[in-house]
């Protein structure tokens, strides 16, 4: 299985990966053949990349956190509670089934994420067809937690991390739908209304009897940055929970790596690269190298041109050293197709270099 550009679709290939819509239905089913309305379907959506099965990569298996039904099961919970709250007309009173609700899901994924041998930050929504806040919380409590395993947290410090993870977005259900599902820039005006979100999170979840308040303080924090140039309350350095500096880092990593209708998604490579100009400004800097040295920058599938002048496919990460991959190597230093392809594994080959994300394989 490999990841393939949009653009350089063509007719006959087979779809690897199911492709969802905002709400986490499935749009199209692995296994379907494209055809050149299909294709078109794909690019009015704005998709960046597909996973597509071809012989030279059949072997290639795609990671997960978690699995899809697990995936599915805890989306479907975080839709149903979060919708429950866009639907009450006032805030007043208590919210029992929240820490009810929410405990399951993070136990239930702690759990399996803890039970991998090697946890790591795995792209998770390039199938998907928009940034939907459900999708989005989950992605941000997994990352998060994986951070958390890495760190070396507890299981209760871990526990409050994730769920504080997974409810950070919380607010937003507060937040007229007008201003949060806008397909384009915010005014002045909105993004005002949109800053409102964190401060309406920790007032949601900071008297709820099964919700610690570390939790709701990820909520109220995972906006402020370093340099104090965040919100609400423009806080910097040691004033912010270090719960909150993690939420900080996923979700913007998340935000970068998910499709938008106003900007298409970055590979996990960009954001690294991008949220590196904030190392110490916005993100502690500490924090940040543990997120790099923990995320599959180059997920299997992604076609690499490397410093040979060879192009191949990333079939295999190593936990420890994510950004020195095994590459199936496809075409010689001209293009022209290898007549026996073979591993390179960046960890032993020193001196090679991945220079770039190539397109000329598919050509």
């Amino acid at each position: 299985m490999r990841l393939v550009p949009v653009h350089l679709l063509q007719p006959g290939m087979v779809l690897g990966k199911k492709i969802y819509n905002a709400d986490g239905l499935i749009l199209l089913s692995d296994g379907v053949k494209l055809t050149s309305s299909l294709i078109n379907r794909l690019t009015d959506l704005k998709l960046g990349y597909v996973y597509i099965e071809d012989a030279a990569t059949e072997d290639i298996v795609i990671p997960q956190l978690i699995s899809e039904e697990s995936r599915l099961s805890a989306v479907r919970s975080i839709q149903a509670s979060f919708k429950n709250l866009e639907n009450q007309s006032s805030l007043k009173g208590s919210f029992l089934h929240l820490g009810k609700t929410f405990s399951g899901v993070v136990d239930s994924v702690l759990d399996e994420v803890s039970s991998m041998e090697v946890s790591m930050v795995l792209l998770t929504d390039i199938n998907a067809s928009d940034y939907n806040l459900y999708q989005h919380s989950l992605n941000v409590c997994l990352y998060t937690m994986v951070l958390g395993l890495s760190y070396g947290y507890s299981r209760n410090q871990l526990y409050m991390l994730s769920l504080g993870a997974l409810l950070h977005d919380i607010g937003k259900t507060r937040v007229p739908a007008s201003i949060v599902q806008k397909p384009g820039r915010l005014t002045d005006a909105e993004f005002a209304e949109m800053r409102k979100h964190t401060e309406i999170g920790y007032d949601i979840l900071k008297n709820e009897p099964n919700i610690p308040l570390l939790s709701a303080h990820c909520a109220f924090q995972h906006h402020e940055r370093l340099d104090g140039s965040g919100y609400p309350r423009g806080i910097q350095g040691q004033d912010i929970h270090e719960f909150a500096k993690w939420i900080a880092i996923t979700d913007s990593y998340d935000a970068m790596t998910t499709q938008r209708v106003y900007q298409p998604a970055k590979l996990p490579h960009e954001a690294v690269e991008l949220m590196y100009t904030g190392s110490g400004t916005l993100y502690e800097q500490s924090f940040l190298a543990i997120f790099r040295d923990r995320v599959a920058i180059y997920p299997p599938g992604i076609t690499v041109m490397l410093s040979t002048g060879e192009s191949g496919v990333v079939s295999r990460i190593h936990a420890r050293i994510p950004h020195r991959p095994v590459v199936r190597v496809l075409n010689n230093p001209k293009g022209e197709p290898l007549r026996t392809p073979y591993e390179m594994d960046l960890s032993q080959c020193l001196s090679v270099m991945i220079c770039g994300i190539g397109e000329a394989v598919y050509a």
